[in-house]
């Protein structure tokens, strides 16, 4: 076993999703039937839990190489070929070809299962739900949020927020609702997170990733994504307090991940030089829109190599938790807790290698945080990646623990947050 795969903990690296004895396997019927499956975790102690999943078929690395030259109708070459497992990936779920209308209807059914079972994980009834945040990297029809929430049950009046920032969509989300001073900075009329102070929040990543994939010819890209969601269930404030946060932008002006742009943006930065533009789109639906530098083709996706995939998030991803972490050594000291630390770093599973470059430059600035990596089984899932590897660790975390969240994502986009787990403090 490699050193990479040692380190891969707590998750069985050859394991699928699908295999895991927590599973519960579902069939949607479309298409002549589509699995998801769906792993609920709860926290009795903290007061959060939640589900994460996937949908599609489990391919391993060496079946997702057939799948790639399928779609391609050609064969890869060696230089083709990442070396997923190094990178921390060892299977993928993907979906068939389908129609337009049978993507919205299998995406829309998807968003509203894992809505249902999250709040079924919490004991949650719909009515009683305030808010659902959504971060997704490409909608597949733009009132996504409104529509499974209302096929979840979920109540007319209870607020919807979609965001769509890359991979760092659900932190985004989570960051908004726990943090006013983002709804100040994008100039909202309504303080989100002072409005869900005390209330029960929806907080989640889905990721229809391998439809998106079906639009595109770049095989770094189809070998590193694919389907994959979690959703987690929250009360800001009670079972989990903000400390300190920062979120960040900066154009990626040479397209070294181009994505496109699948929801309402004018592709231009505001006069303040913001690259995120907000959409009302009803009294309680609100669309957060990040800027992509987009393919100069139609292709969904065109990236760099994992190369550059590091140079992209790594210097200035590395710069944010620092700050960050500055500011959370600084909080700690006027909370009079001069011996608290980060119990365990949440980090956007891009690959392991940039988690790990990172975690090494940390590290020189003697900046020391645990940062698993729990999700060898699912590959790059975008936005869902950070509610995952959340949900994931949640068992292990007690009453007061201190956590990190650190989301980034193509555009570039950056959130990082600490927070507390509820319990002795609340």
């Amino acid at each position: 076993m490699s050193a990479t795969e040692q380190s891969l903990h707590p998750v069985d690296v050859y394991t699928s999703f699908f295999d895991r004895p927590q599973v519960e396997i579902e069939e949607i019927p479309l298409a002549g039937g589509i699995a998801i499956g769906t792993e609920q975790v709860t926290s009795p102690v903290t007061g959060t839990g939640g589900v994460y999943g996937a949908w599609g078929q489990s391919y391993d690395n060496r079946a997702l190489q057939e799948l790639v030259e399928q779609r391609l109708g050609e064969a890869m070459s060696e230089d083709d070929l990442l070396n997923l497992s190094e990178l921390g990936f060892n299977h993928r779920h993907h979906i068939p070809l389908l129609s337009q209308e049978e993507h919205i209807e299998l995406e829309v059914q998807v968003g509203a299962h894992f809505l249902r079972k999250a709040m079924q994980a919490l004991g949650w009834d719909p009515a009683e739900v305030d808010a659902v945040l959504i971060g997704v990297s490409a909608p597949v029809i733009e009132d996504y949020a409104a529509r499974i929430s209302a096929l979840a049950g979920i109540p007319e009046k209870a607020l919807k927020v979609i965001i769509h920032k890359a991979c760092d969509s659900s932190t985004a989300a989570l960051h908004m609702a726990l943090n006013p001073r983002i709804s100040e900075k994008l100039g909202l009329v309504r303080n989100i997170a002072r409005e869900l102070l005390g209330k029960k929040v929806l907080v989640g990543g889905i990721e229809g990733l391998s439809r998106y994939m079906q639009g595109t010819r770049d095989k770094n890209a189809l070998q590193l994504f694919g389907n994959g969601a979690g959703v987690i269930g929250l009360i800001p404030g009670k079972s989990m307090k903000f400390l300190v946060g920062r979120d960040h932008e900066v154009f990626d002006e040479e397209g070294v991940l181009a994505v496109r742009m699948t929801y309402p943006h004018t592709g231009q930065r505001s006069a303040s030089g913001s690259l995120l533009e907000v959409h009302h789109e009803g009294e309680n639906h609100i669309r957060v829109s990040g800027m992509m530098h987009e393919p100069e083709d139609d292709s969904t996706v065109v990236m760099a190599g994992p190369m550059g995939m590091v140079k992209l998030f790594v210097r200035t991803g590395v710069e944010v938790v620092r700050e960050v972490f500055q500011a959370y050594q600084e909080r700690l000291q006027a909370l009079n807790m001069p011996d608290k630390s980060i119990a365990v770093a949440i980090v956007h599973h891009a690959n392991y290698k940039i988690n790990k470059l990172k975690e090494k430059h940390l590290q020189r600035e003697g900046i020391h945080i645990p940062m698993p990596w729990l999700l060898s089984d699912f590959g790059n899932v975008s936005a869902a990646s950070n509610m995952i590897a959340f949900l994931r660790g949640l068992k292990e975390l007690k009453p007061g623990d201190h956590v990190l969240i650190d989301g980034f994502g193509a555009g570039t986009y950056y959130d990082v947050l600490a927070v507390e787990m509820g319990g002795s403090s609340t």
